[in-house]
């Protein structure tokens, strides 16, 4: 069978007809769940079965006409296989996630009334073509990463989203909750994180050399409960969440809410606010026993707050991210208790000492059974064994660590960053850097051809990443994500041949069907052509940059 006929994103191995006919799920039609598989049964009645209007009543393993969910140890971890007869619906895993994602193909097979929250006909019957869908990704790491801290997306906001990632079969959840301006995680032993550091008095409106500003407080934060719900709703989806903590740079929040934080003997950090402008701050932790000891604080409490899952996630259970990434050095080149503590540690030179406070931490950490995750500019003094590496400044840095023995996820801006504009029209809203349209998206590759099959095992997979200084809601973030991200979907999950002999045409057809889907989950995306005019922003100064992006 033509993929083309199925629609389906992210494309799977093998589609076949399973002869003429069609099943018809009714209000009949059971649900039978083997053990290992509760939650997909549970997904299947609150989300396919509401949408729907069907009950899918308890059945047994043999009744006719239902659906039933079994494990099988002859697939592998996240495979699925999907048979459409005439006696019903099968859904076998390699795991309890081959299950789930075997039930989101479920879905895109009943068209886009299966994506609403409640029946929008009067129907009783929904038939689906018989065929037999196999599937395993590609990836095991298959991300979106969203900044919170620029802009803040409530609970509700982050739940919808893990929603809409489970449909594409993402299953990584990069969570950057602190930055220079917001801290947006209750930590109960240093209340004014929250307290002063999740919100400030006014904001940026465009590219920081806008003369706008949107003269309101903006802010908002997750309480621990929050959090703990969230990690749990993503549990249920076979989703990891993995925290960022960002250090030792960006991170003027949580100065202005502990000025001991800084670097005091250079300028006052009692004069420090939340910033609202946007870029690079200056102002860095303070490389202290007392920095240390707080931020141990800090990550103690949110160890708790996203618990290790090594059953469920073998490969990337228990990672925890701590940025790394554009830590200014012009505070510490002036503060003689920086250049003390370079003295007394041996160190070269600050370069040396940002790698000396990210390995503590990657010491910390790894005595407690978890993995230091962090930016490309974490590689610099040297890591833990365990430690990995997202690679964003490009290619070469996600090389690098492979070739030291590192695991990456490889997220280059160039290719996977979405805040970067979708076309070069005039109506762009706030259009921010290189061009980067839906197929270069879907023909980016996350191994580099450089690196040896032993080296690229270590490539763990890949992720979008959504910085959020211009987008203001979640609807703006909606524009740039999508269908950006279905393609980057495709490109994590399915075995794709090379870029330049992807398919295109034929993905551009199945969006088709998938643009129907996305409306029906409310998702405010860049339609084909061009954006909505409640989508752009007229006036609003952005940061455009022409040509093609550097491939480094």
């Amino acid at each position: 069978m033509d993929m083309m006929d199925t629609g389906l994103i992210p494309a799977p191995r093998v589609v076949e007809s399973a002869g003429r006919g069609a099943f018809a799920l009714d209000t009949a039609t059971t649900l039978w769940a083997a053990p290992g598989t509760d939650a997909t049964e549970r997904w299947l009645r609150s989300a396919l079965g509401a949408a729907l209007g069907l009950p899918l009543r308890p059945g047994t393993q043999d009744a006719p006409g239902g659906v039933r969910l079994l494990l099988d140890d002859r697939l592998g971890p996240e495979a699925y296989r999907l048979v459409v007869g005439d006696d019903g619906v099968e859904i076998r895993g390699g795991d309890a996630a081959g299950v789930f994602w075997g039930a989101q193909t479920l879905r895109q097979l009943l068209g886009p009334d299966a994506f609403r929250r409640a029946p929008v006909r009067p129907r009783t019957t929904y038939e689906i073509a018989h065929r037999v869908i196999e599937d395993a990704p590609r990836f095991r790491w298959r991300g979106l990463m969203l900044d919170v801290s620029r802009h803040f997306m409530p609970k509700e906001g982050v739940l919808r989203y893990l929603d809409l990632l489970a449909a594409h079969k993402l299953n990584v959840f990069h969570f950057h909750l602190t930055d220079d301006q917001g801290w947006r995680v209750q930590i109960n032993r240093y209340p004014r994180l929250t307290e002063v550091g999740s919100w400030r008095a006014r904001t940026k409106f465009g590219h920081r050399a806008s003369p706008l500003w949107e003269e309101k407080p903006h802010g908002g934060f997750y309480t621990q409960d929050d959090i703990r719900e969230i990690v749990a709703y993503a549990a249920e989806r076979h989703i990891a969440v993995v925290p960022e903590i960002d250090i030792p740079g960006h991170s003027q929040a949580a100065i202005a809410a502990y000025p001991e934080l800084g670097n005091t003997d250079v300028i006052d950090t009692t004069s420090l606010t939340v910033w609202d402008n946007w870029g690079v701050s200056k102002n860095v932790l303070a490389p202290t026993d007392n920095t240390l000891r707080f931020y141990e604080g800090v990550f103690e409490e949110l160890l708790d707050l996203f618990p290790a899952d090594p059953a469920r996630f073998p490969e990337f259970s228990g990672f925890f991210h701590i940025g790394g990434d554009e830590c200014a050095k012009d505070q510490w080149k002036r503060s003689a208790t920086a250049q003390a503590r370079i003295k007394e540690l041996g160190l070269a030179d600050e370069d040396a000492l940002q790698s000396w406070f990210v390995r503590h931490f990657d010491n910390w950490l790894s005595e407690r059974g978890r993995r230091l995750i962090g930016w490309d500019e974490i590689l610099e003094g040297g890591l833990a064994p365990g430690a990995a590496v997202s690679s964003w400044r490009g290619y070469q840095g996600g090389v690098t660590a492979a070739r030291a023995g590192h695991d990456v996820v490889m997220c280059p801006e160039q290719h996977v960053y979405l805040d970067y504009r979708q076309a070069a029209g005039e109506d762009e809203p706030v259009p921010i850097a290189y061009v980067r349209t839906l197929e270069d998206v879907y023909r980016f590759e996350p191994v580099p051809p450089q690196l040896t099959e032993a080296e690229a095992r270590h490539v763990l997979g890949t992720q979008a990443n959504v910085w959020t200084e211009v987008m203001e809601d979640h609807a703006r973030v909606d524009y740039q994500a999508f269908p950006r991200l279905a393609a980057l979907a495709e490109v994590a999950w399915s075995s794709l041949p090379a870029p330049a002999e992807r398919d295109f045409a034929g993905f551009e057809r199945r969006m088709g069907a998938h643009y129907a889907r996305l409306d029906a989950l409310g998702v405010a995306y860049r339609a084909p052509a061009g954006p909505r005019p409640w989508q752009r922003r007229p006036g609003v100064l952005g940061r455009p940059i022409e040509g093609a992006p550097p491939n480094v």
